[in-house]
């Protein structure tokens, strides 16, 4: 006889940056497991150090960070954290990305420009992960900028059952805050037997960065509106759609956004805002000044968990999501 049979069972070991801890824990606790004891710290340059209290060889390791600000330092430690587990002899990599930086940057409008995105995912298989798992990517082609297994999930069930729970479904109206949100519109539409507007942004071309008309192309008078998009940055954009519906003769509106990235003046504008309630999952930790009666934050820990679940198991994560 040659060689050695083993009998060993698969081992999976779960990590977190210091990013988001309190989702990791979240996400520990779904799936039963502990969060592995790890030391981070910062040099006085501002380098980062990492190392794994428990020996991670032949595990299929899972390794979670939120590229939340400073955006660029827990990328960084992410990436550092991944080759440790390289290092360490870890069967398997599963970075979780709830919220992927960059995303935004996943084309070229003009010459000379980088496409980030690209390179996000070209530094994360790199730095050794096996597979990508993430939440509501900005635009789906992203996917194929990862050269491995990328499992996309959704917060649309999330958050769509939570509106059709609250408000009378034959008076919603669902509502694209731009063309480029059309797609995940209309799932919404399916989802909630609802029809579907969309808010149609004109700029002057003599002022740079401005909005300066919204047209409604859609029914939205004396119907209570629910605005979904990906993410809520500053809220310019999304306050400005909003205002446009109020002026169309909409009776109210709910905003809906996976992503809280909540930076600048946003927290004076959805202070400030008409709009009723902010629906936000938390795949990013929503800053204390925004803790607000009409901002609402749910849990995307058990969407997560149950996708680690199956890819541990070699289960199907599609199967997660198929009555979208």
């Amino acid at each position: 006889m040659t060689g050695i049979k083993t009998t060993g069972e698969k081992k999976m070991m779960f990590f977190s940056g210091r990013a988001h801890p309190e989702l990791a824990e979240e996400v520990a606790q779904q799936l039963g497991v502990g969060v592995v004891p790890t030391k981070a710290f910062d040099f006085a340059n501002g380098e980062i150090y990492v190392r794994y209290q428990e020996s991670a060889r032949g595990a299929d390791c899972f390794v979670i960070q939120s590229h939340t600000a400073p955006i660029n330092q827990w990328i960084m430690e992410q990436l550092i954290m991944i080759d440790a587990l390289k290092r360490a002899s870890a069967r398997s990599i599963t970075v979780i990305v709830p919220f992927y930086g960059y995303a935004r940057q996943d084309k070229k409008h003009r010459g000379r420009e980088p496409i980030s995105a690209r390179l996000i995912a070209d530094l994360m298989k790199t730095a050794g992960a096996d597979r990508l798992l993430t939440v509501d990517l900005h635009t789906d082609q992203i996917q194929g900028f990862f050269d491995g297994p990328v499992d996309h999930l959704f917060a649309l069930p999330l958050l769509a059952d939570y509106v059709g729970q609250k408000v009378d479904r034959n008076k919603l109206t669902v509502v694209s805050p731009d063309a480029g949100r059309v797609r995940v519109a209309d799932r919404w539409c399916d989802r909630l037997g609802a029809p579907l507007a969309i808010v149609h942004k004109r700029r002057d071309k003599d002022v740079a960065n401005q909005v300066t008309v919204h047209e409604v192309v859609g029914e939205v008078e004396g119907r209570v509106c629910v605005l979904v998009d990906d993410m809520i940055d500053t809220g310019g954009t999304i306050c400005a759609a909003a205002d446009a519906l109020f002026a169309h003769g909409a009776e109210d509106v709910i905003v809906t956004a996976t992503h809280g990235v909540l930076s600048g003046p946003a927290a004076d504008r959805l202070k400030n805002s008409k709009v009723s309630e902010f629906v936000l999952t938390n795949t990013l930790p929503t800053p204390s000044e925004l803790a607000l009666d009409k901002i609402t934050v749910l849990s995307i820990a058990p969407t997560i968990a149950s996708a680690v679940r199956e890819v541990f198991e070699d289960g199907s994560v599609t199967s997660l999501f198929d009555e979208q």
